[in-house]
């Protein structure tokens, strides 16, 4: 039986590369409408929002610096600004008390229960005296390196180890991604920026504990270790210019243990000019998988599962949710 379609209201907060790519998609689906858009760079505030992210025809919808300014009703914020809790916590707040559910793509709200406790619990607090629902998700974290292999355990009898790879090459990639994997940096800048804990890949953490925690698994011991690729031969991007010896990547690899040794590991490897690139996802047991995925340009991946899940999130009950609380996301 076919269902009536709701039309859900949606206002764009942060307008980055990621964020003009969720509004493009939200102004294509037939189901969802974009009313507002924030953000707080002033070559972008004041102007229609279709010219800032790359729409030939105007919405009539002016890009302000603060959602109170946005002055329409509206049913879903999607949120897209900073990786960290510290960052972010603030923004969301202020978002649901202005009365809109949430469906954020910051990293370290995938799973924030672990390693952001405290202020994970505050902002499920403010989200169920709101009445409404906060969700983190993404390609990864929120998709391939925790609720897919999860769901894939759903076809096994016993599981006795998790891998998943992933391999990038981010020349495809926009430029704060390539930024962030140290594109360009000397490798004493880069494990400069490592020692202050900004650096590599965000939410490998909140991965791992999904899977431990969903799987009933007690984790004892957690590694997480981020090295420098070094270019050999020169590298040129449309963002940057690297030369012989500089950086252009990172490897990232991670292990989680419970008392009887290794349950998961991870390796997420990003470089300019890295081939080739995909996803690998090993499922130890019985049976054995192995599933390979080709195609899973992060940027695309992102903007699509944050606006899917749009959905999902505004019909759940109240609180910080994850993707492993959701019926499964799909095209709508």
């Amino acid at each position: 039986m076919s269902q009536v379609k709701e039309n859900i209201r949606v206002i764009q907060f942060g307008l980055g590369p990621i964020g003009c790519a969720t509004a493009r998609l939200v102004a294509e689906r037939d189901n969802l409408e974009l009313v507002g858009a924030v953000d707080i760079d002033p070559a972008k505030v004041g102007k229609d929002v279709a010219d800032v992210i790359g729409l030939d025809a105007p919405l009539g919808i002016e890009v302000k610096p603060g959602v109170g300014e946005v002055g329409t009703s509206a049913d879903v914020v999607l949120h897209t600004t900073n990786s960290f809790f510290d960052q972010f916590a603030g923004q969301v707040v202020e978002l649901l008390e202005a009365g809109f559910d949430v469906v954020s793509t910051s990293e370290e709200l995938s799973f924030p229960w672990h390693y952001n406790e405290a202020a994970a619990t505050a902002l499920d607090v403010a989200a169920k005296k709101a009445g409404k629902t906060v969700l983190g998700t993404g390609v990864n974290p929120g998709f391939l390196m925790d609720s897919l292999p999860i769901f894939l355990t759903s076809i096994s009898q016993t599981v006795e180890h998790i891998d998943v790879r992933r391999v990038i090459n981010a020349t495809t990639r926009r430029g704060p991604f390539q930024a962030k994997i140290g594109s360009g940096m000397t490798v004493d800048a880069f494990n400069a920026k490592m020692a202050e804990g900004r650096m590599g890949h965000v939410g490998i953490p909140e991965s791992m504990t999904m899977i431990f925690d969903t799987l009933g698994k007690k984790l004892v011991r957690f590694e997480n270790n981020v090295v420098p690729i070094v270019a050999e031969t020169p590298v040129k991007t449309s963002h940057f210019d690297v030369q012989v010896g500089q950086v252009r990547g990172l490897e990232q690899t991670a292990s989680g243990e419970t008392r009887d040794g290794e349950f998961v590991s991870f390796t997420f490897r990003a470089a300019l000019d890295e081939m080739p690139d995909g996803d690998t996802i090993t499922i130890s047991g019985r049976p054995e998988l192995v599933i390979n995925l080709q195609g899973t340009n992060g940027d695309l991946t992102t903007s699509a599962i944050a606006v899917n899940a749009i959905k999902n999130t505004h019909k759940a009950a109240p609180g910080v949710v994850t993707m492993r609380d959701l019926p499964i996301i799909s095209i709508f």
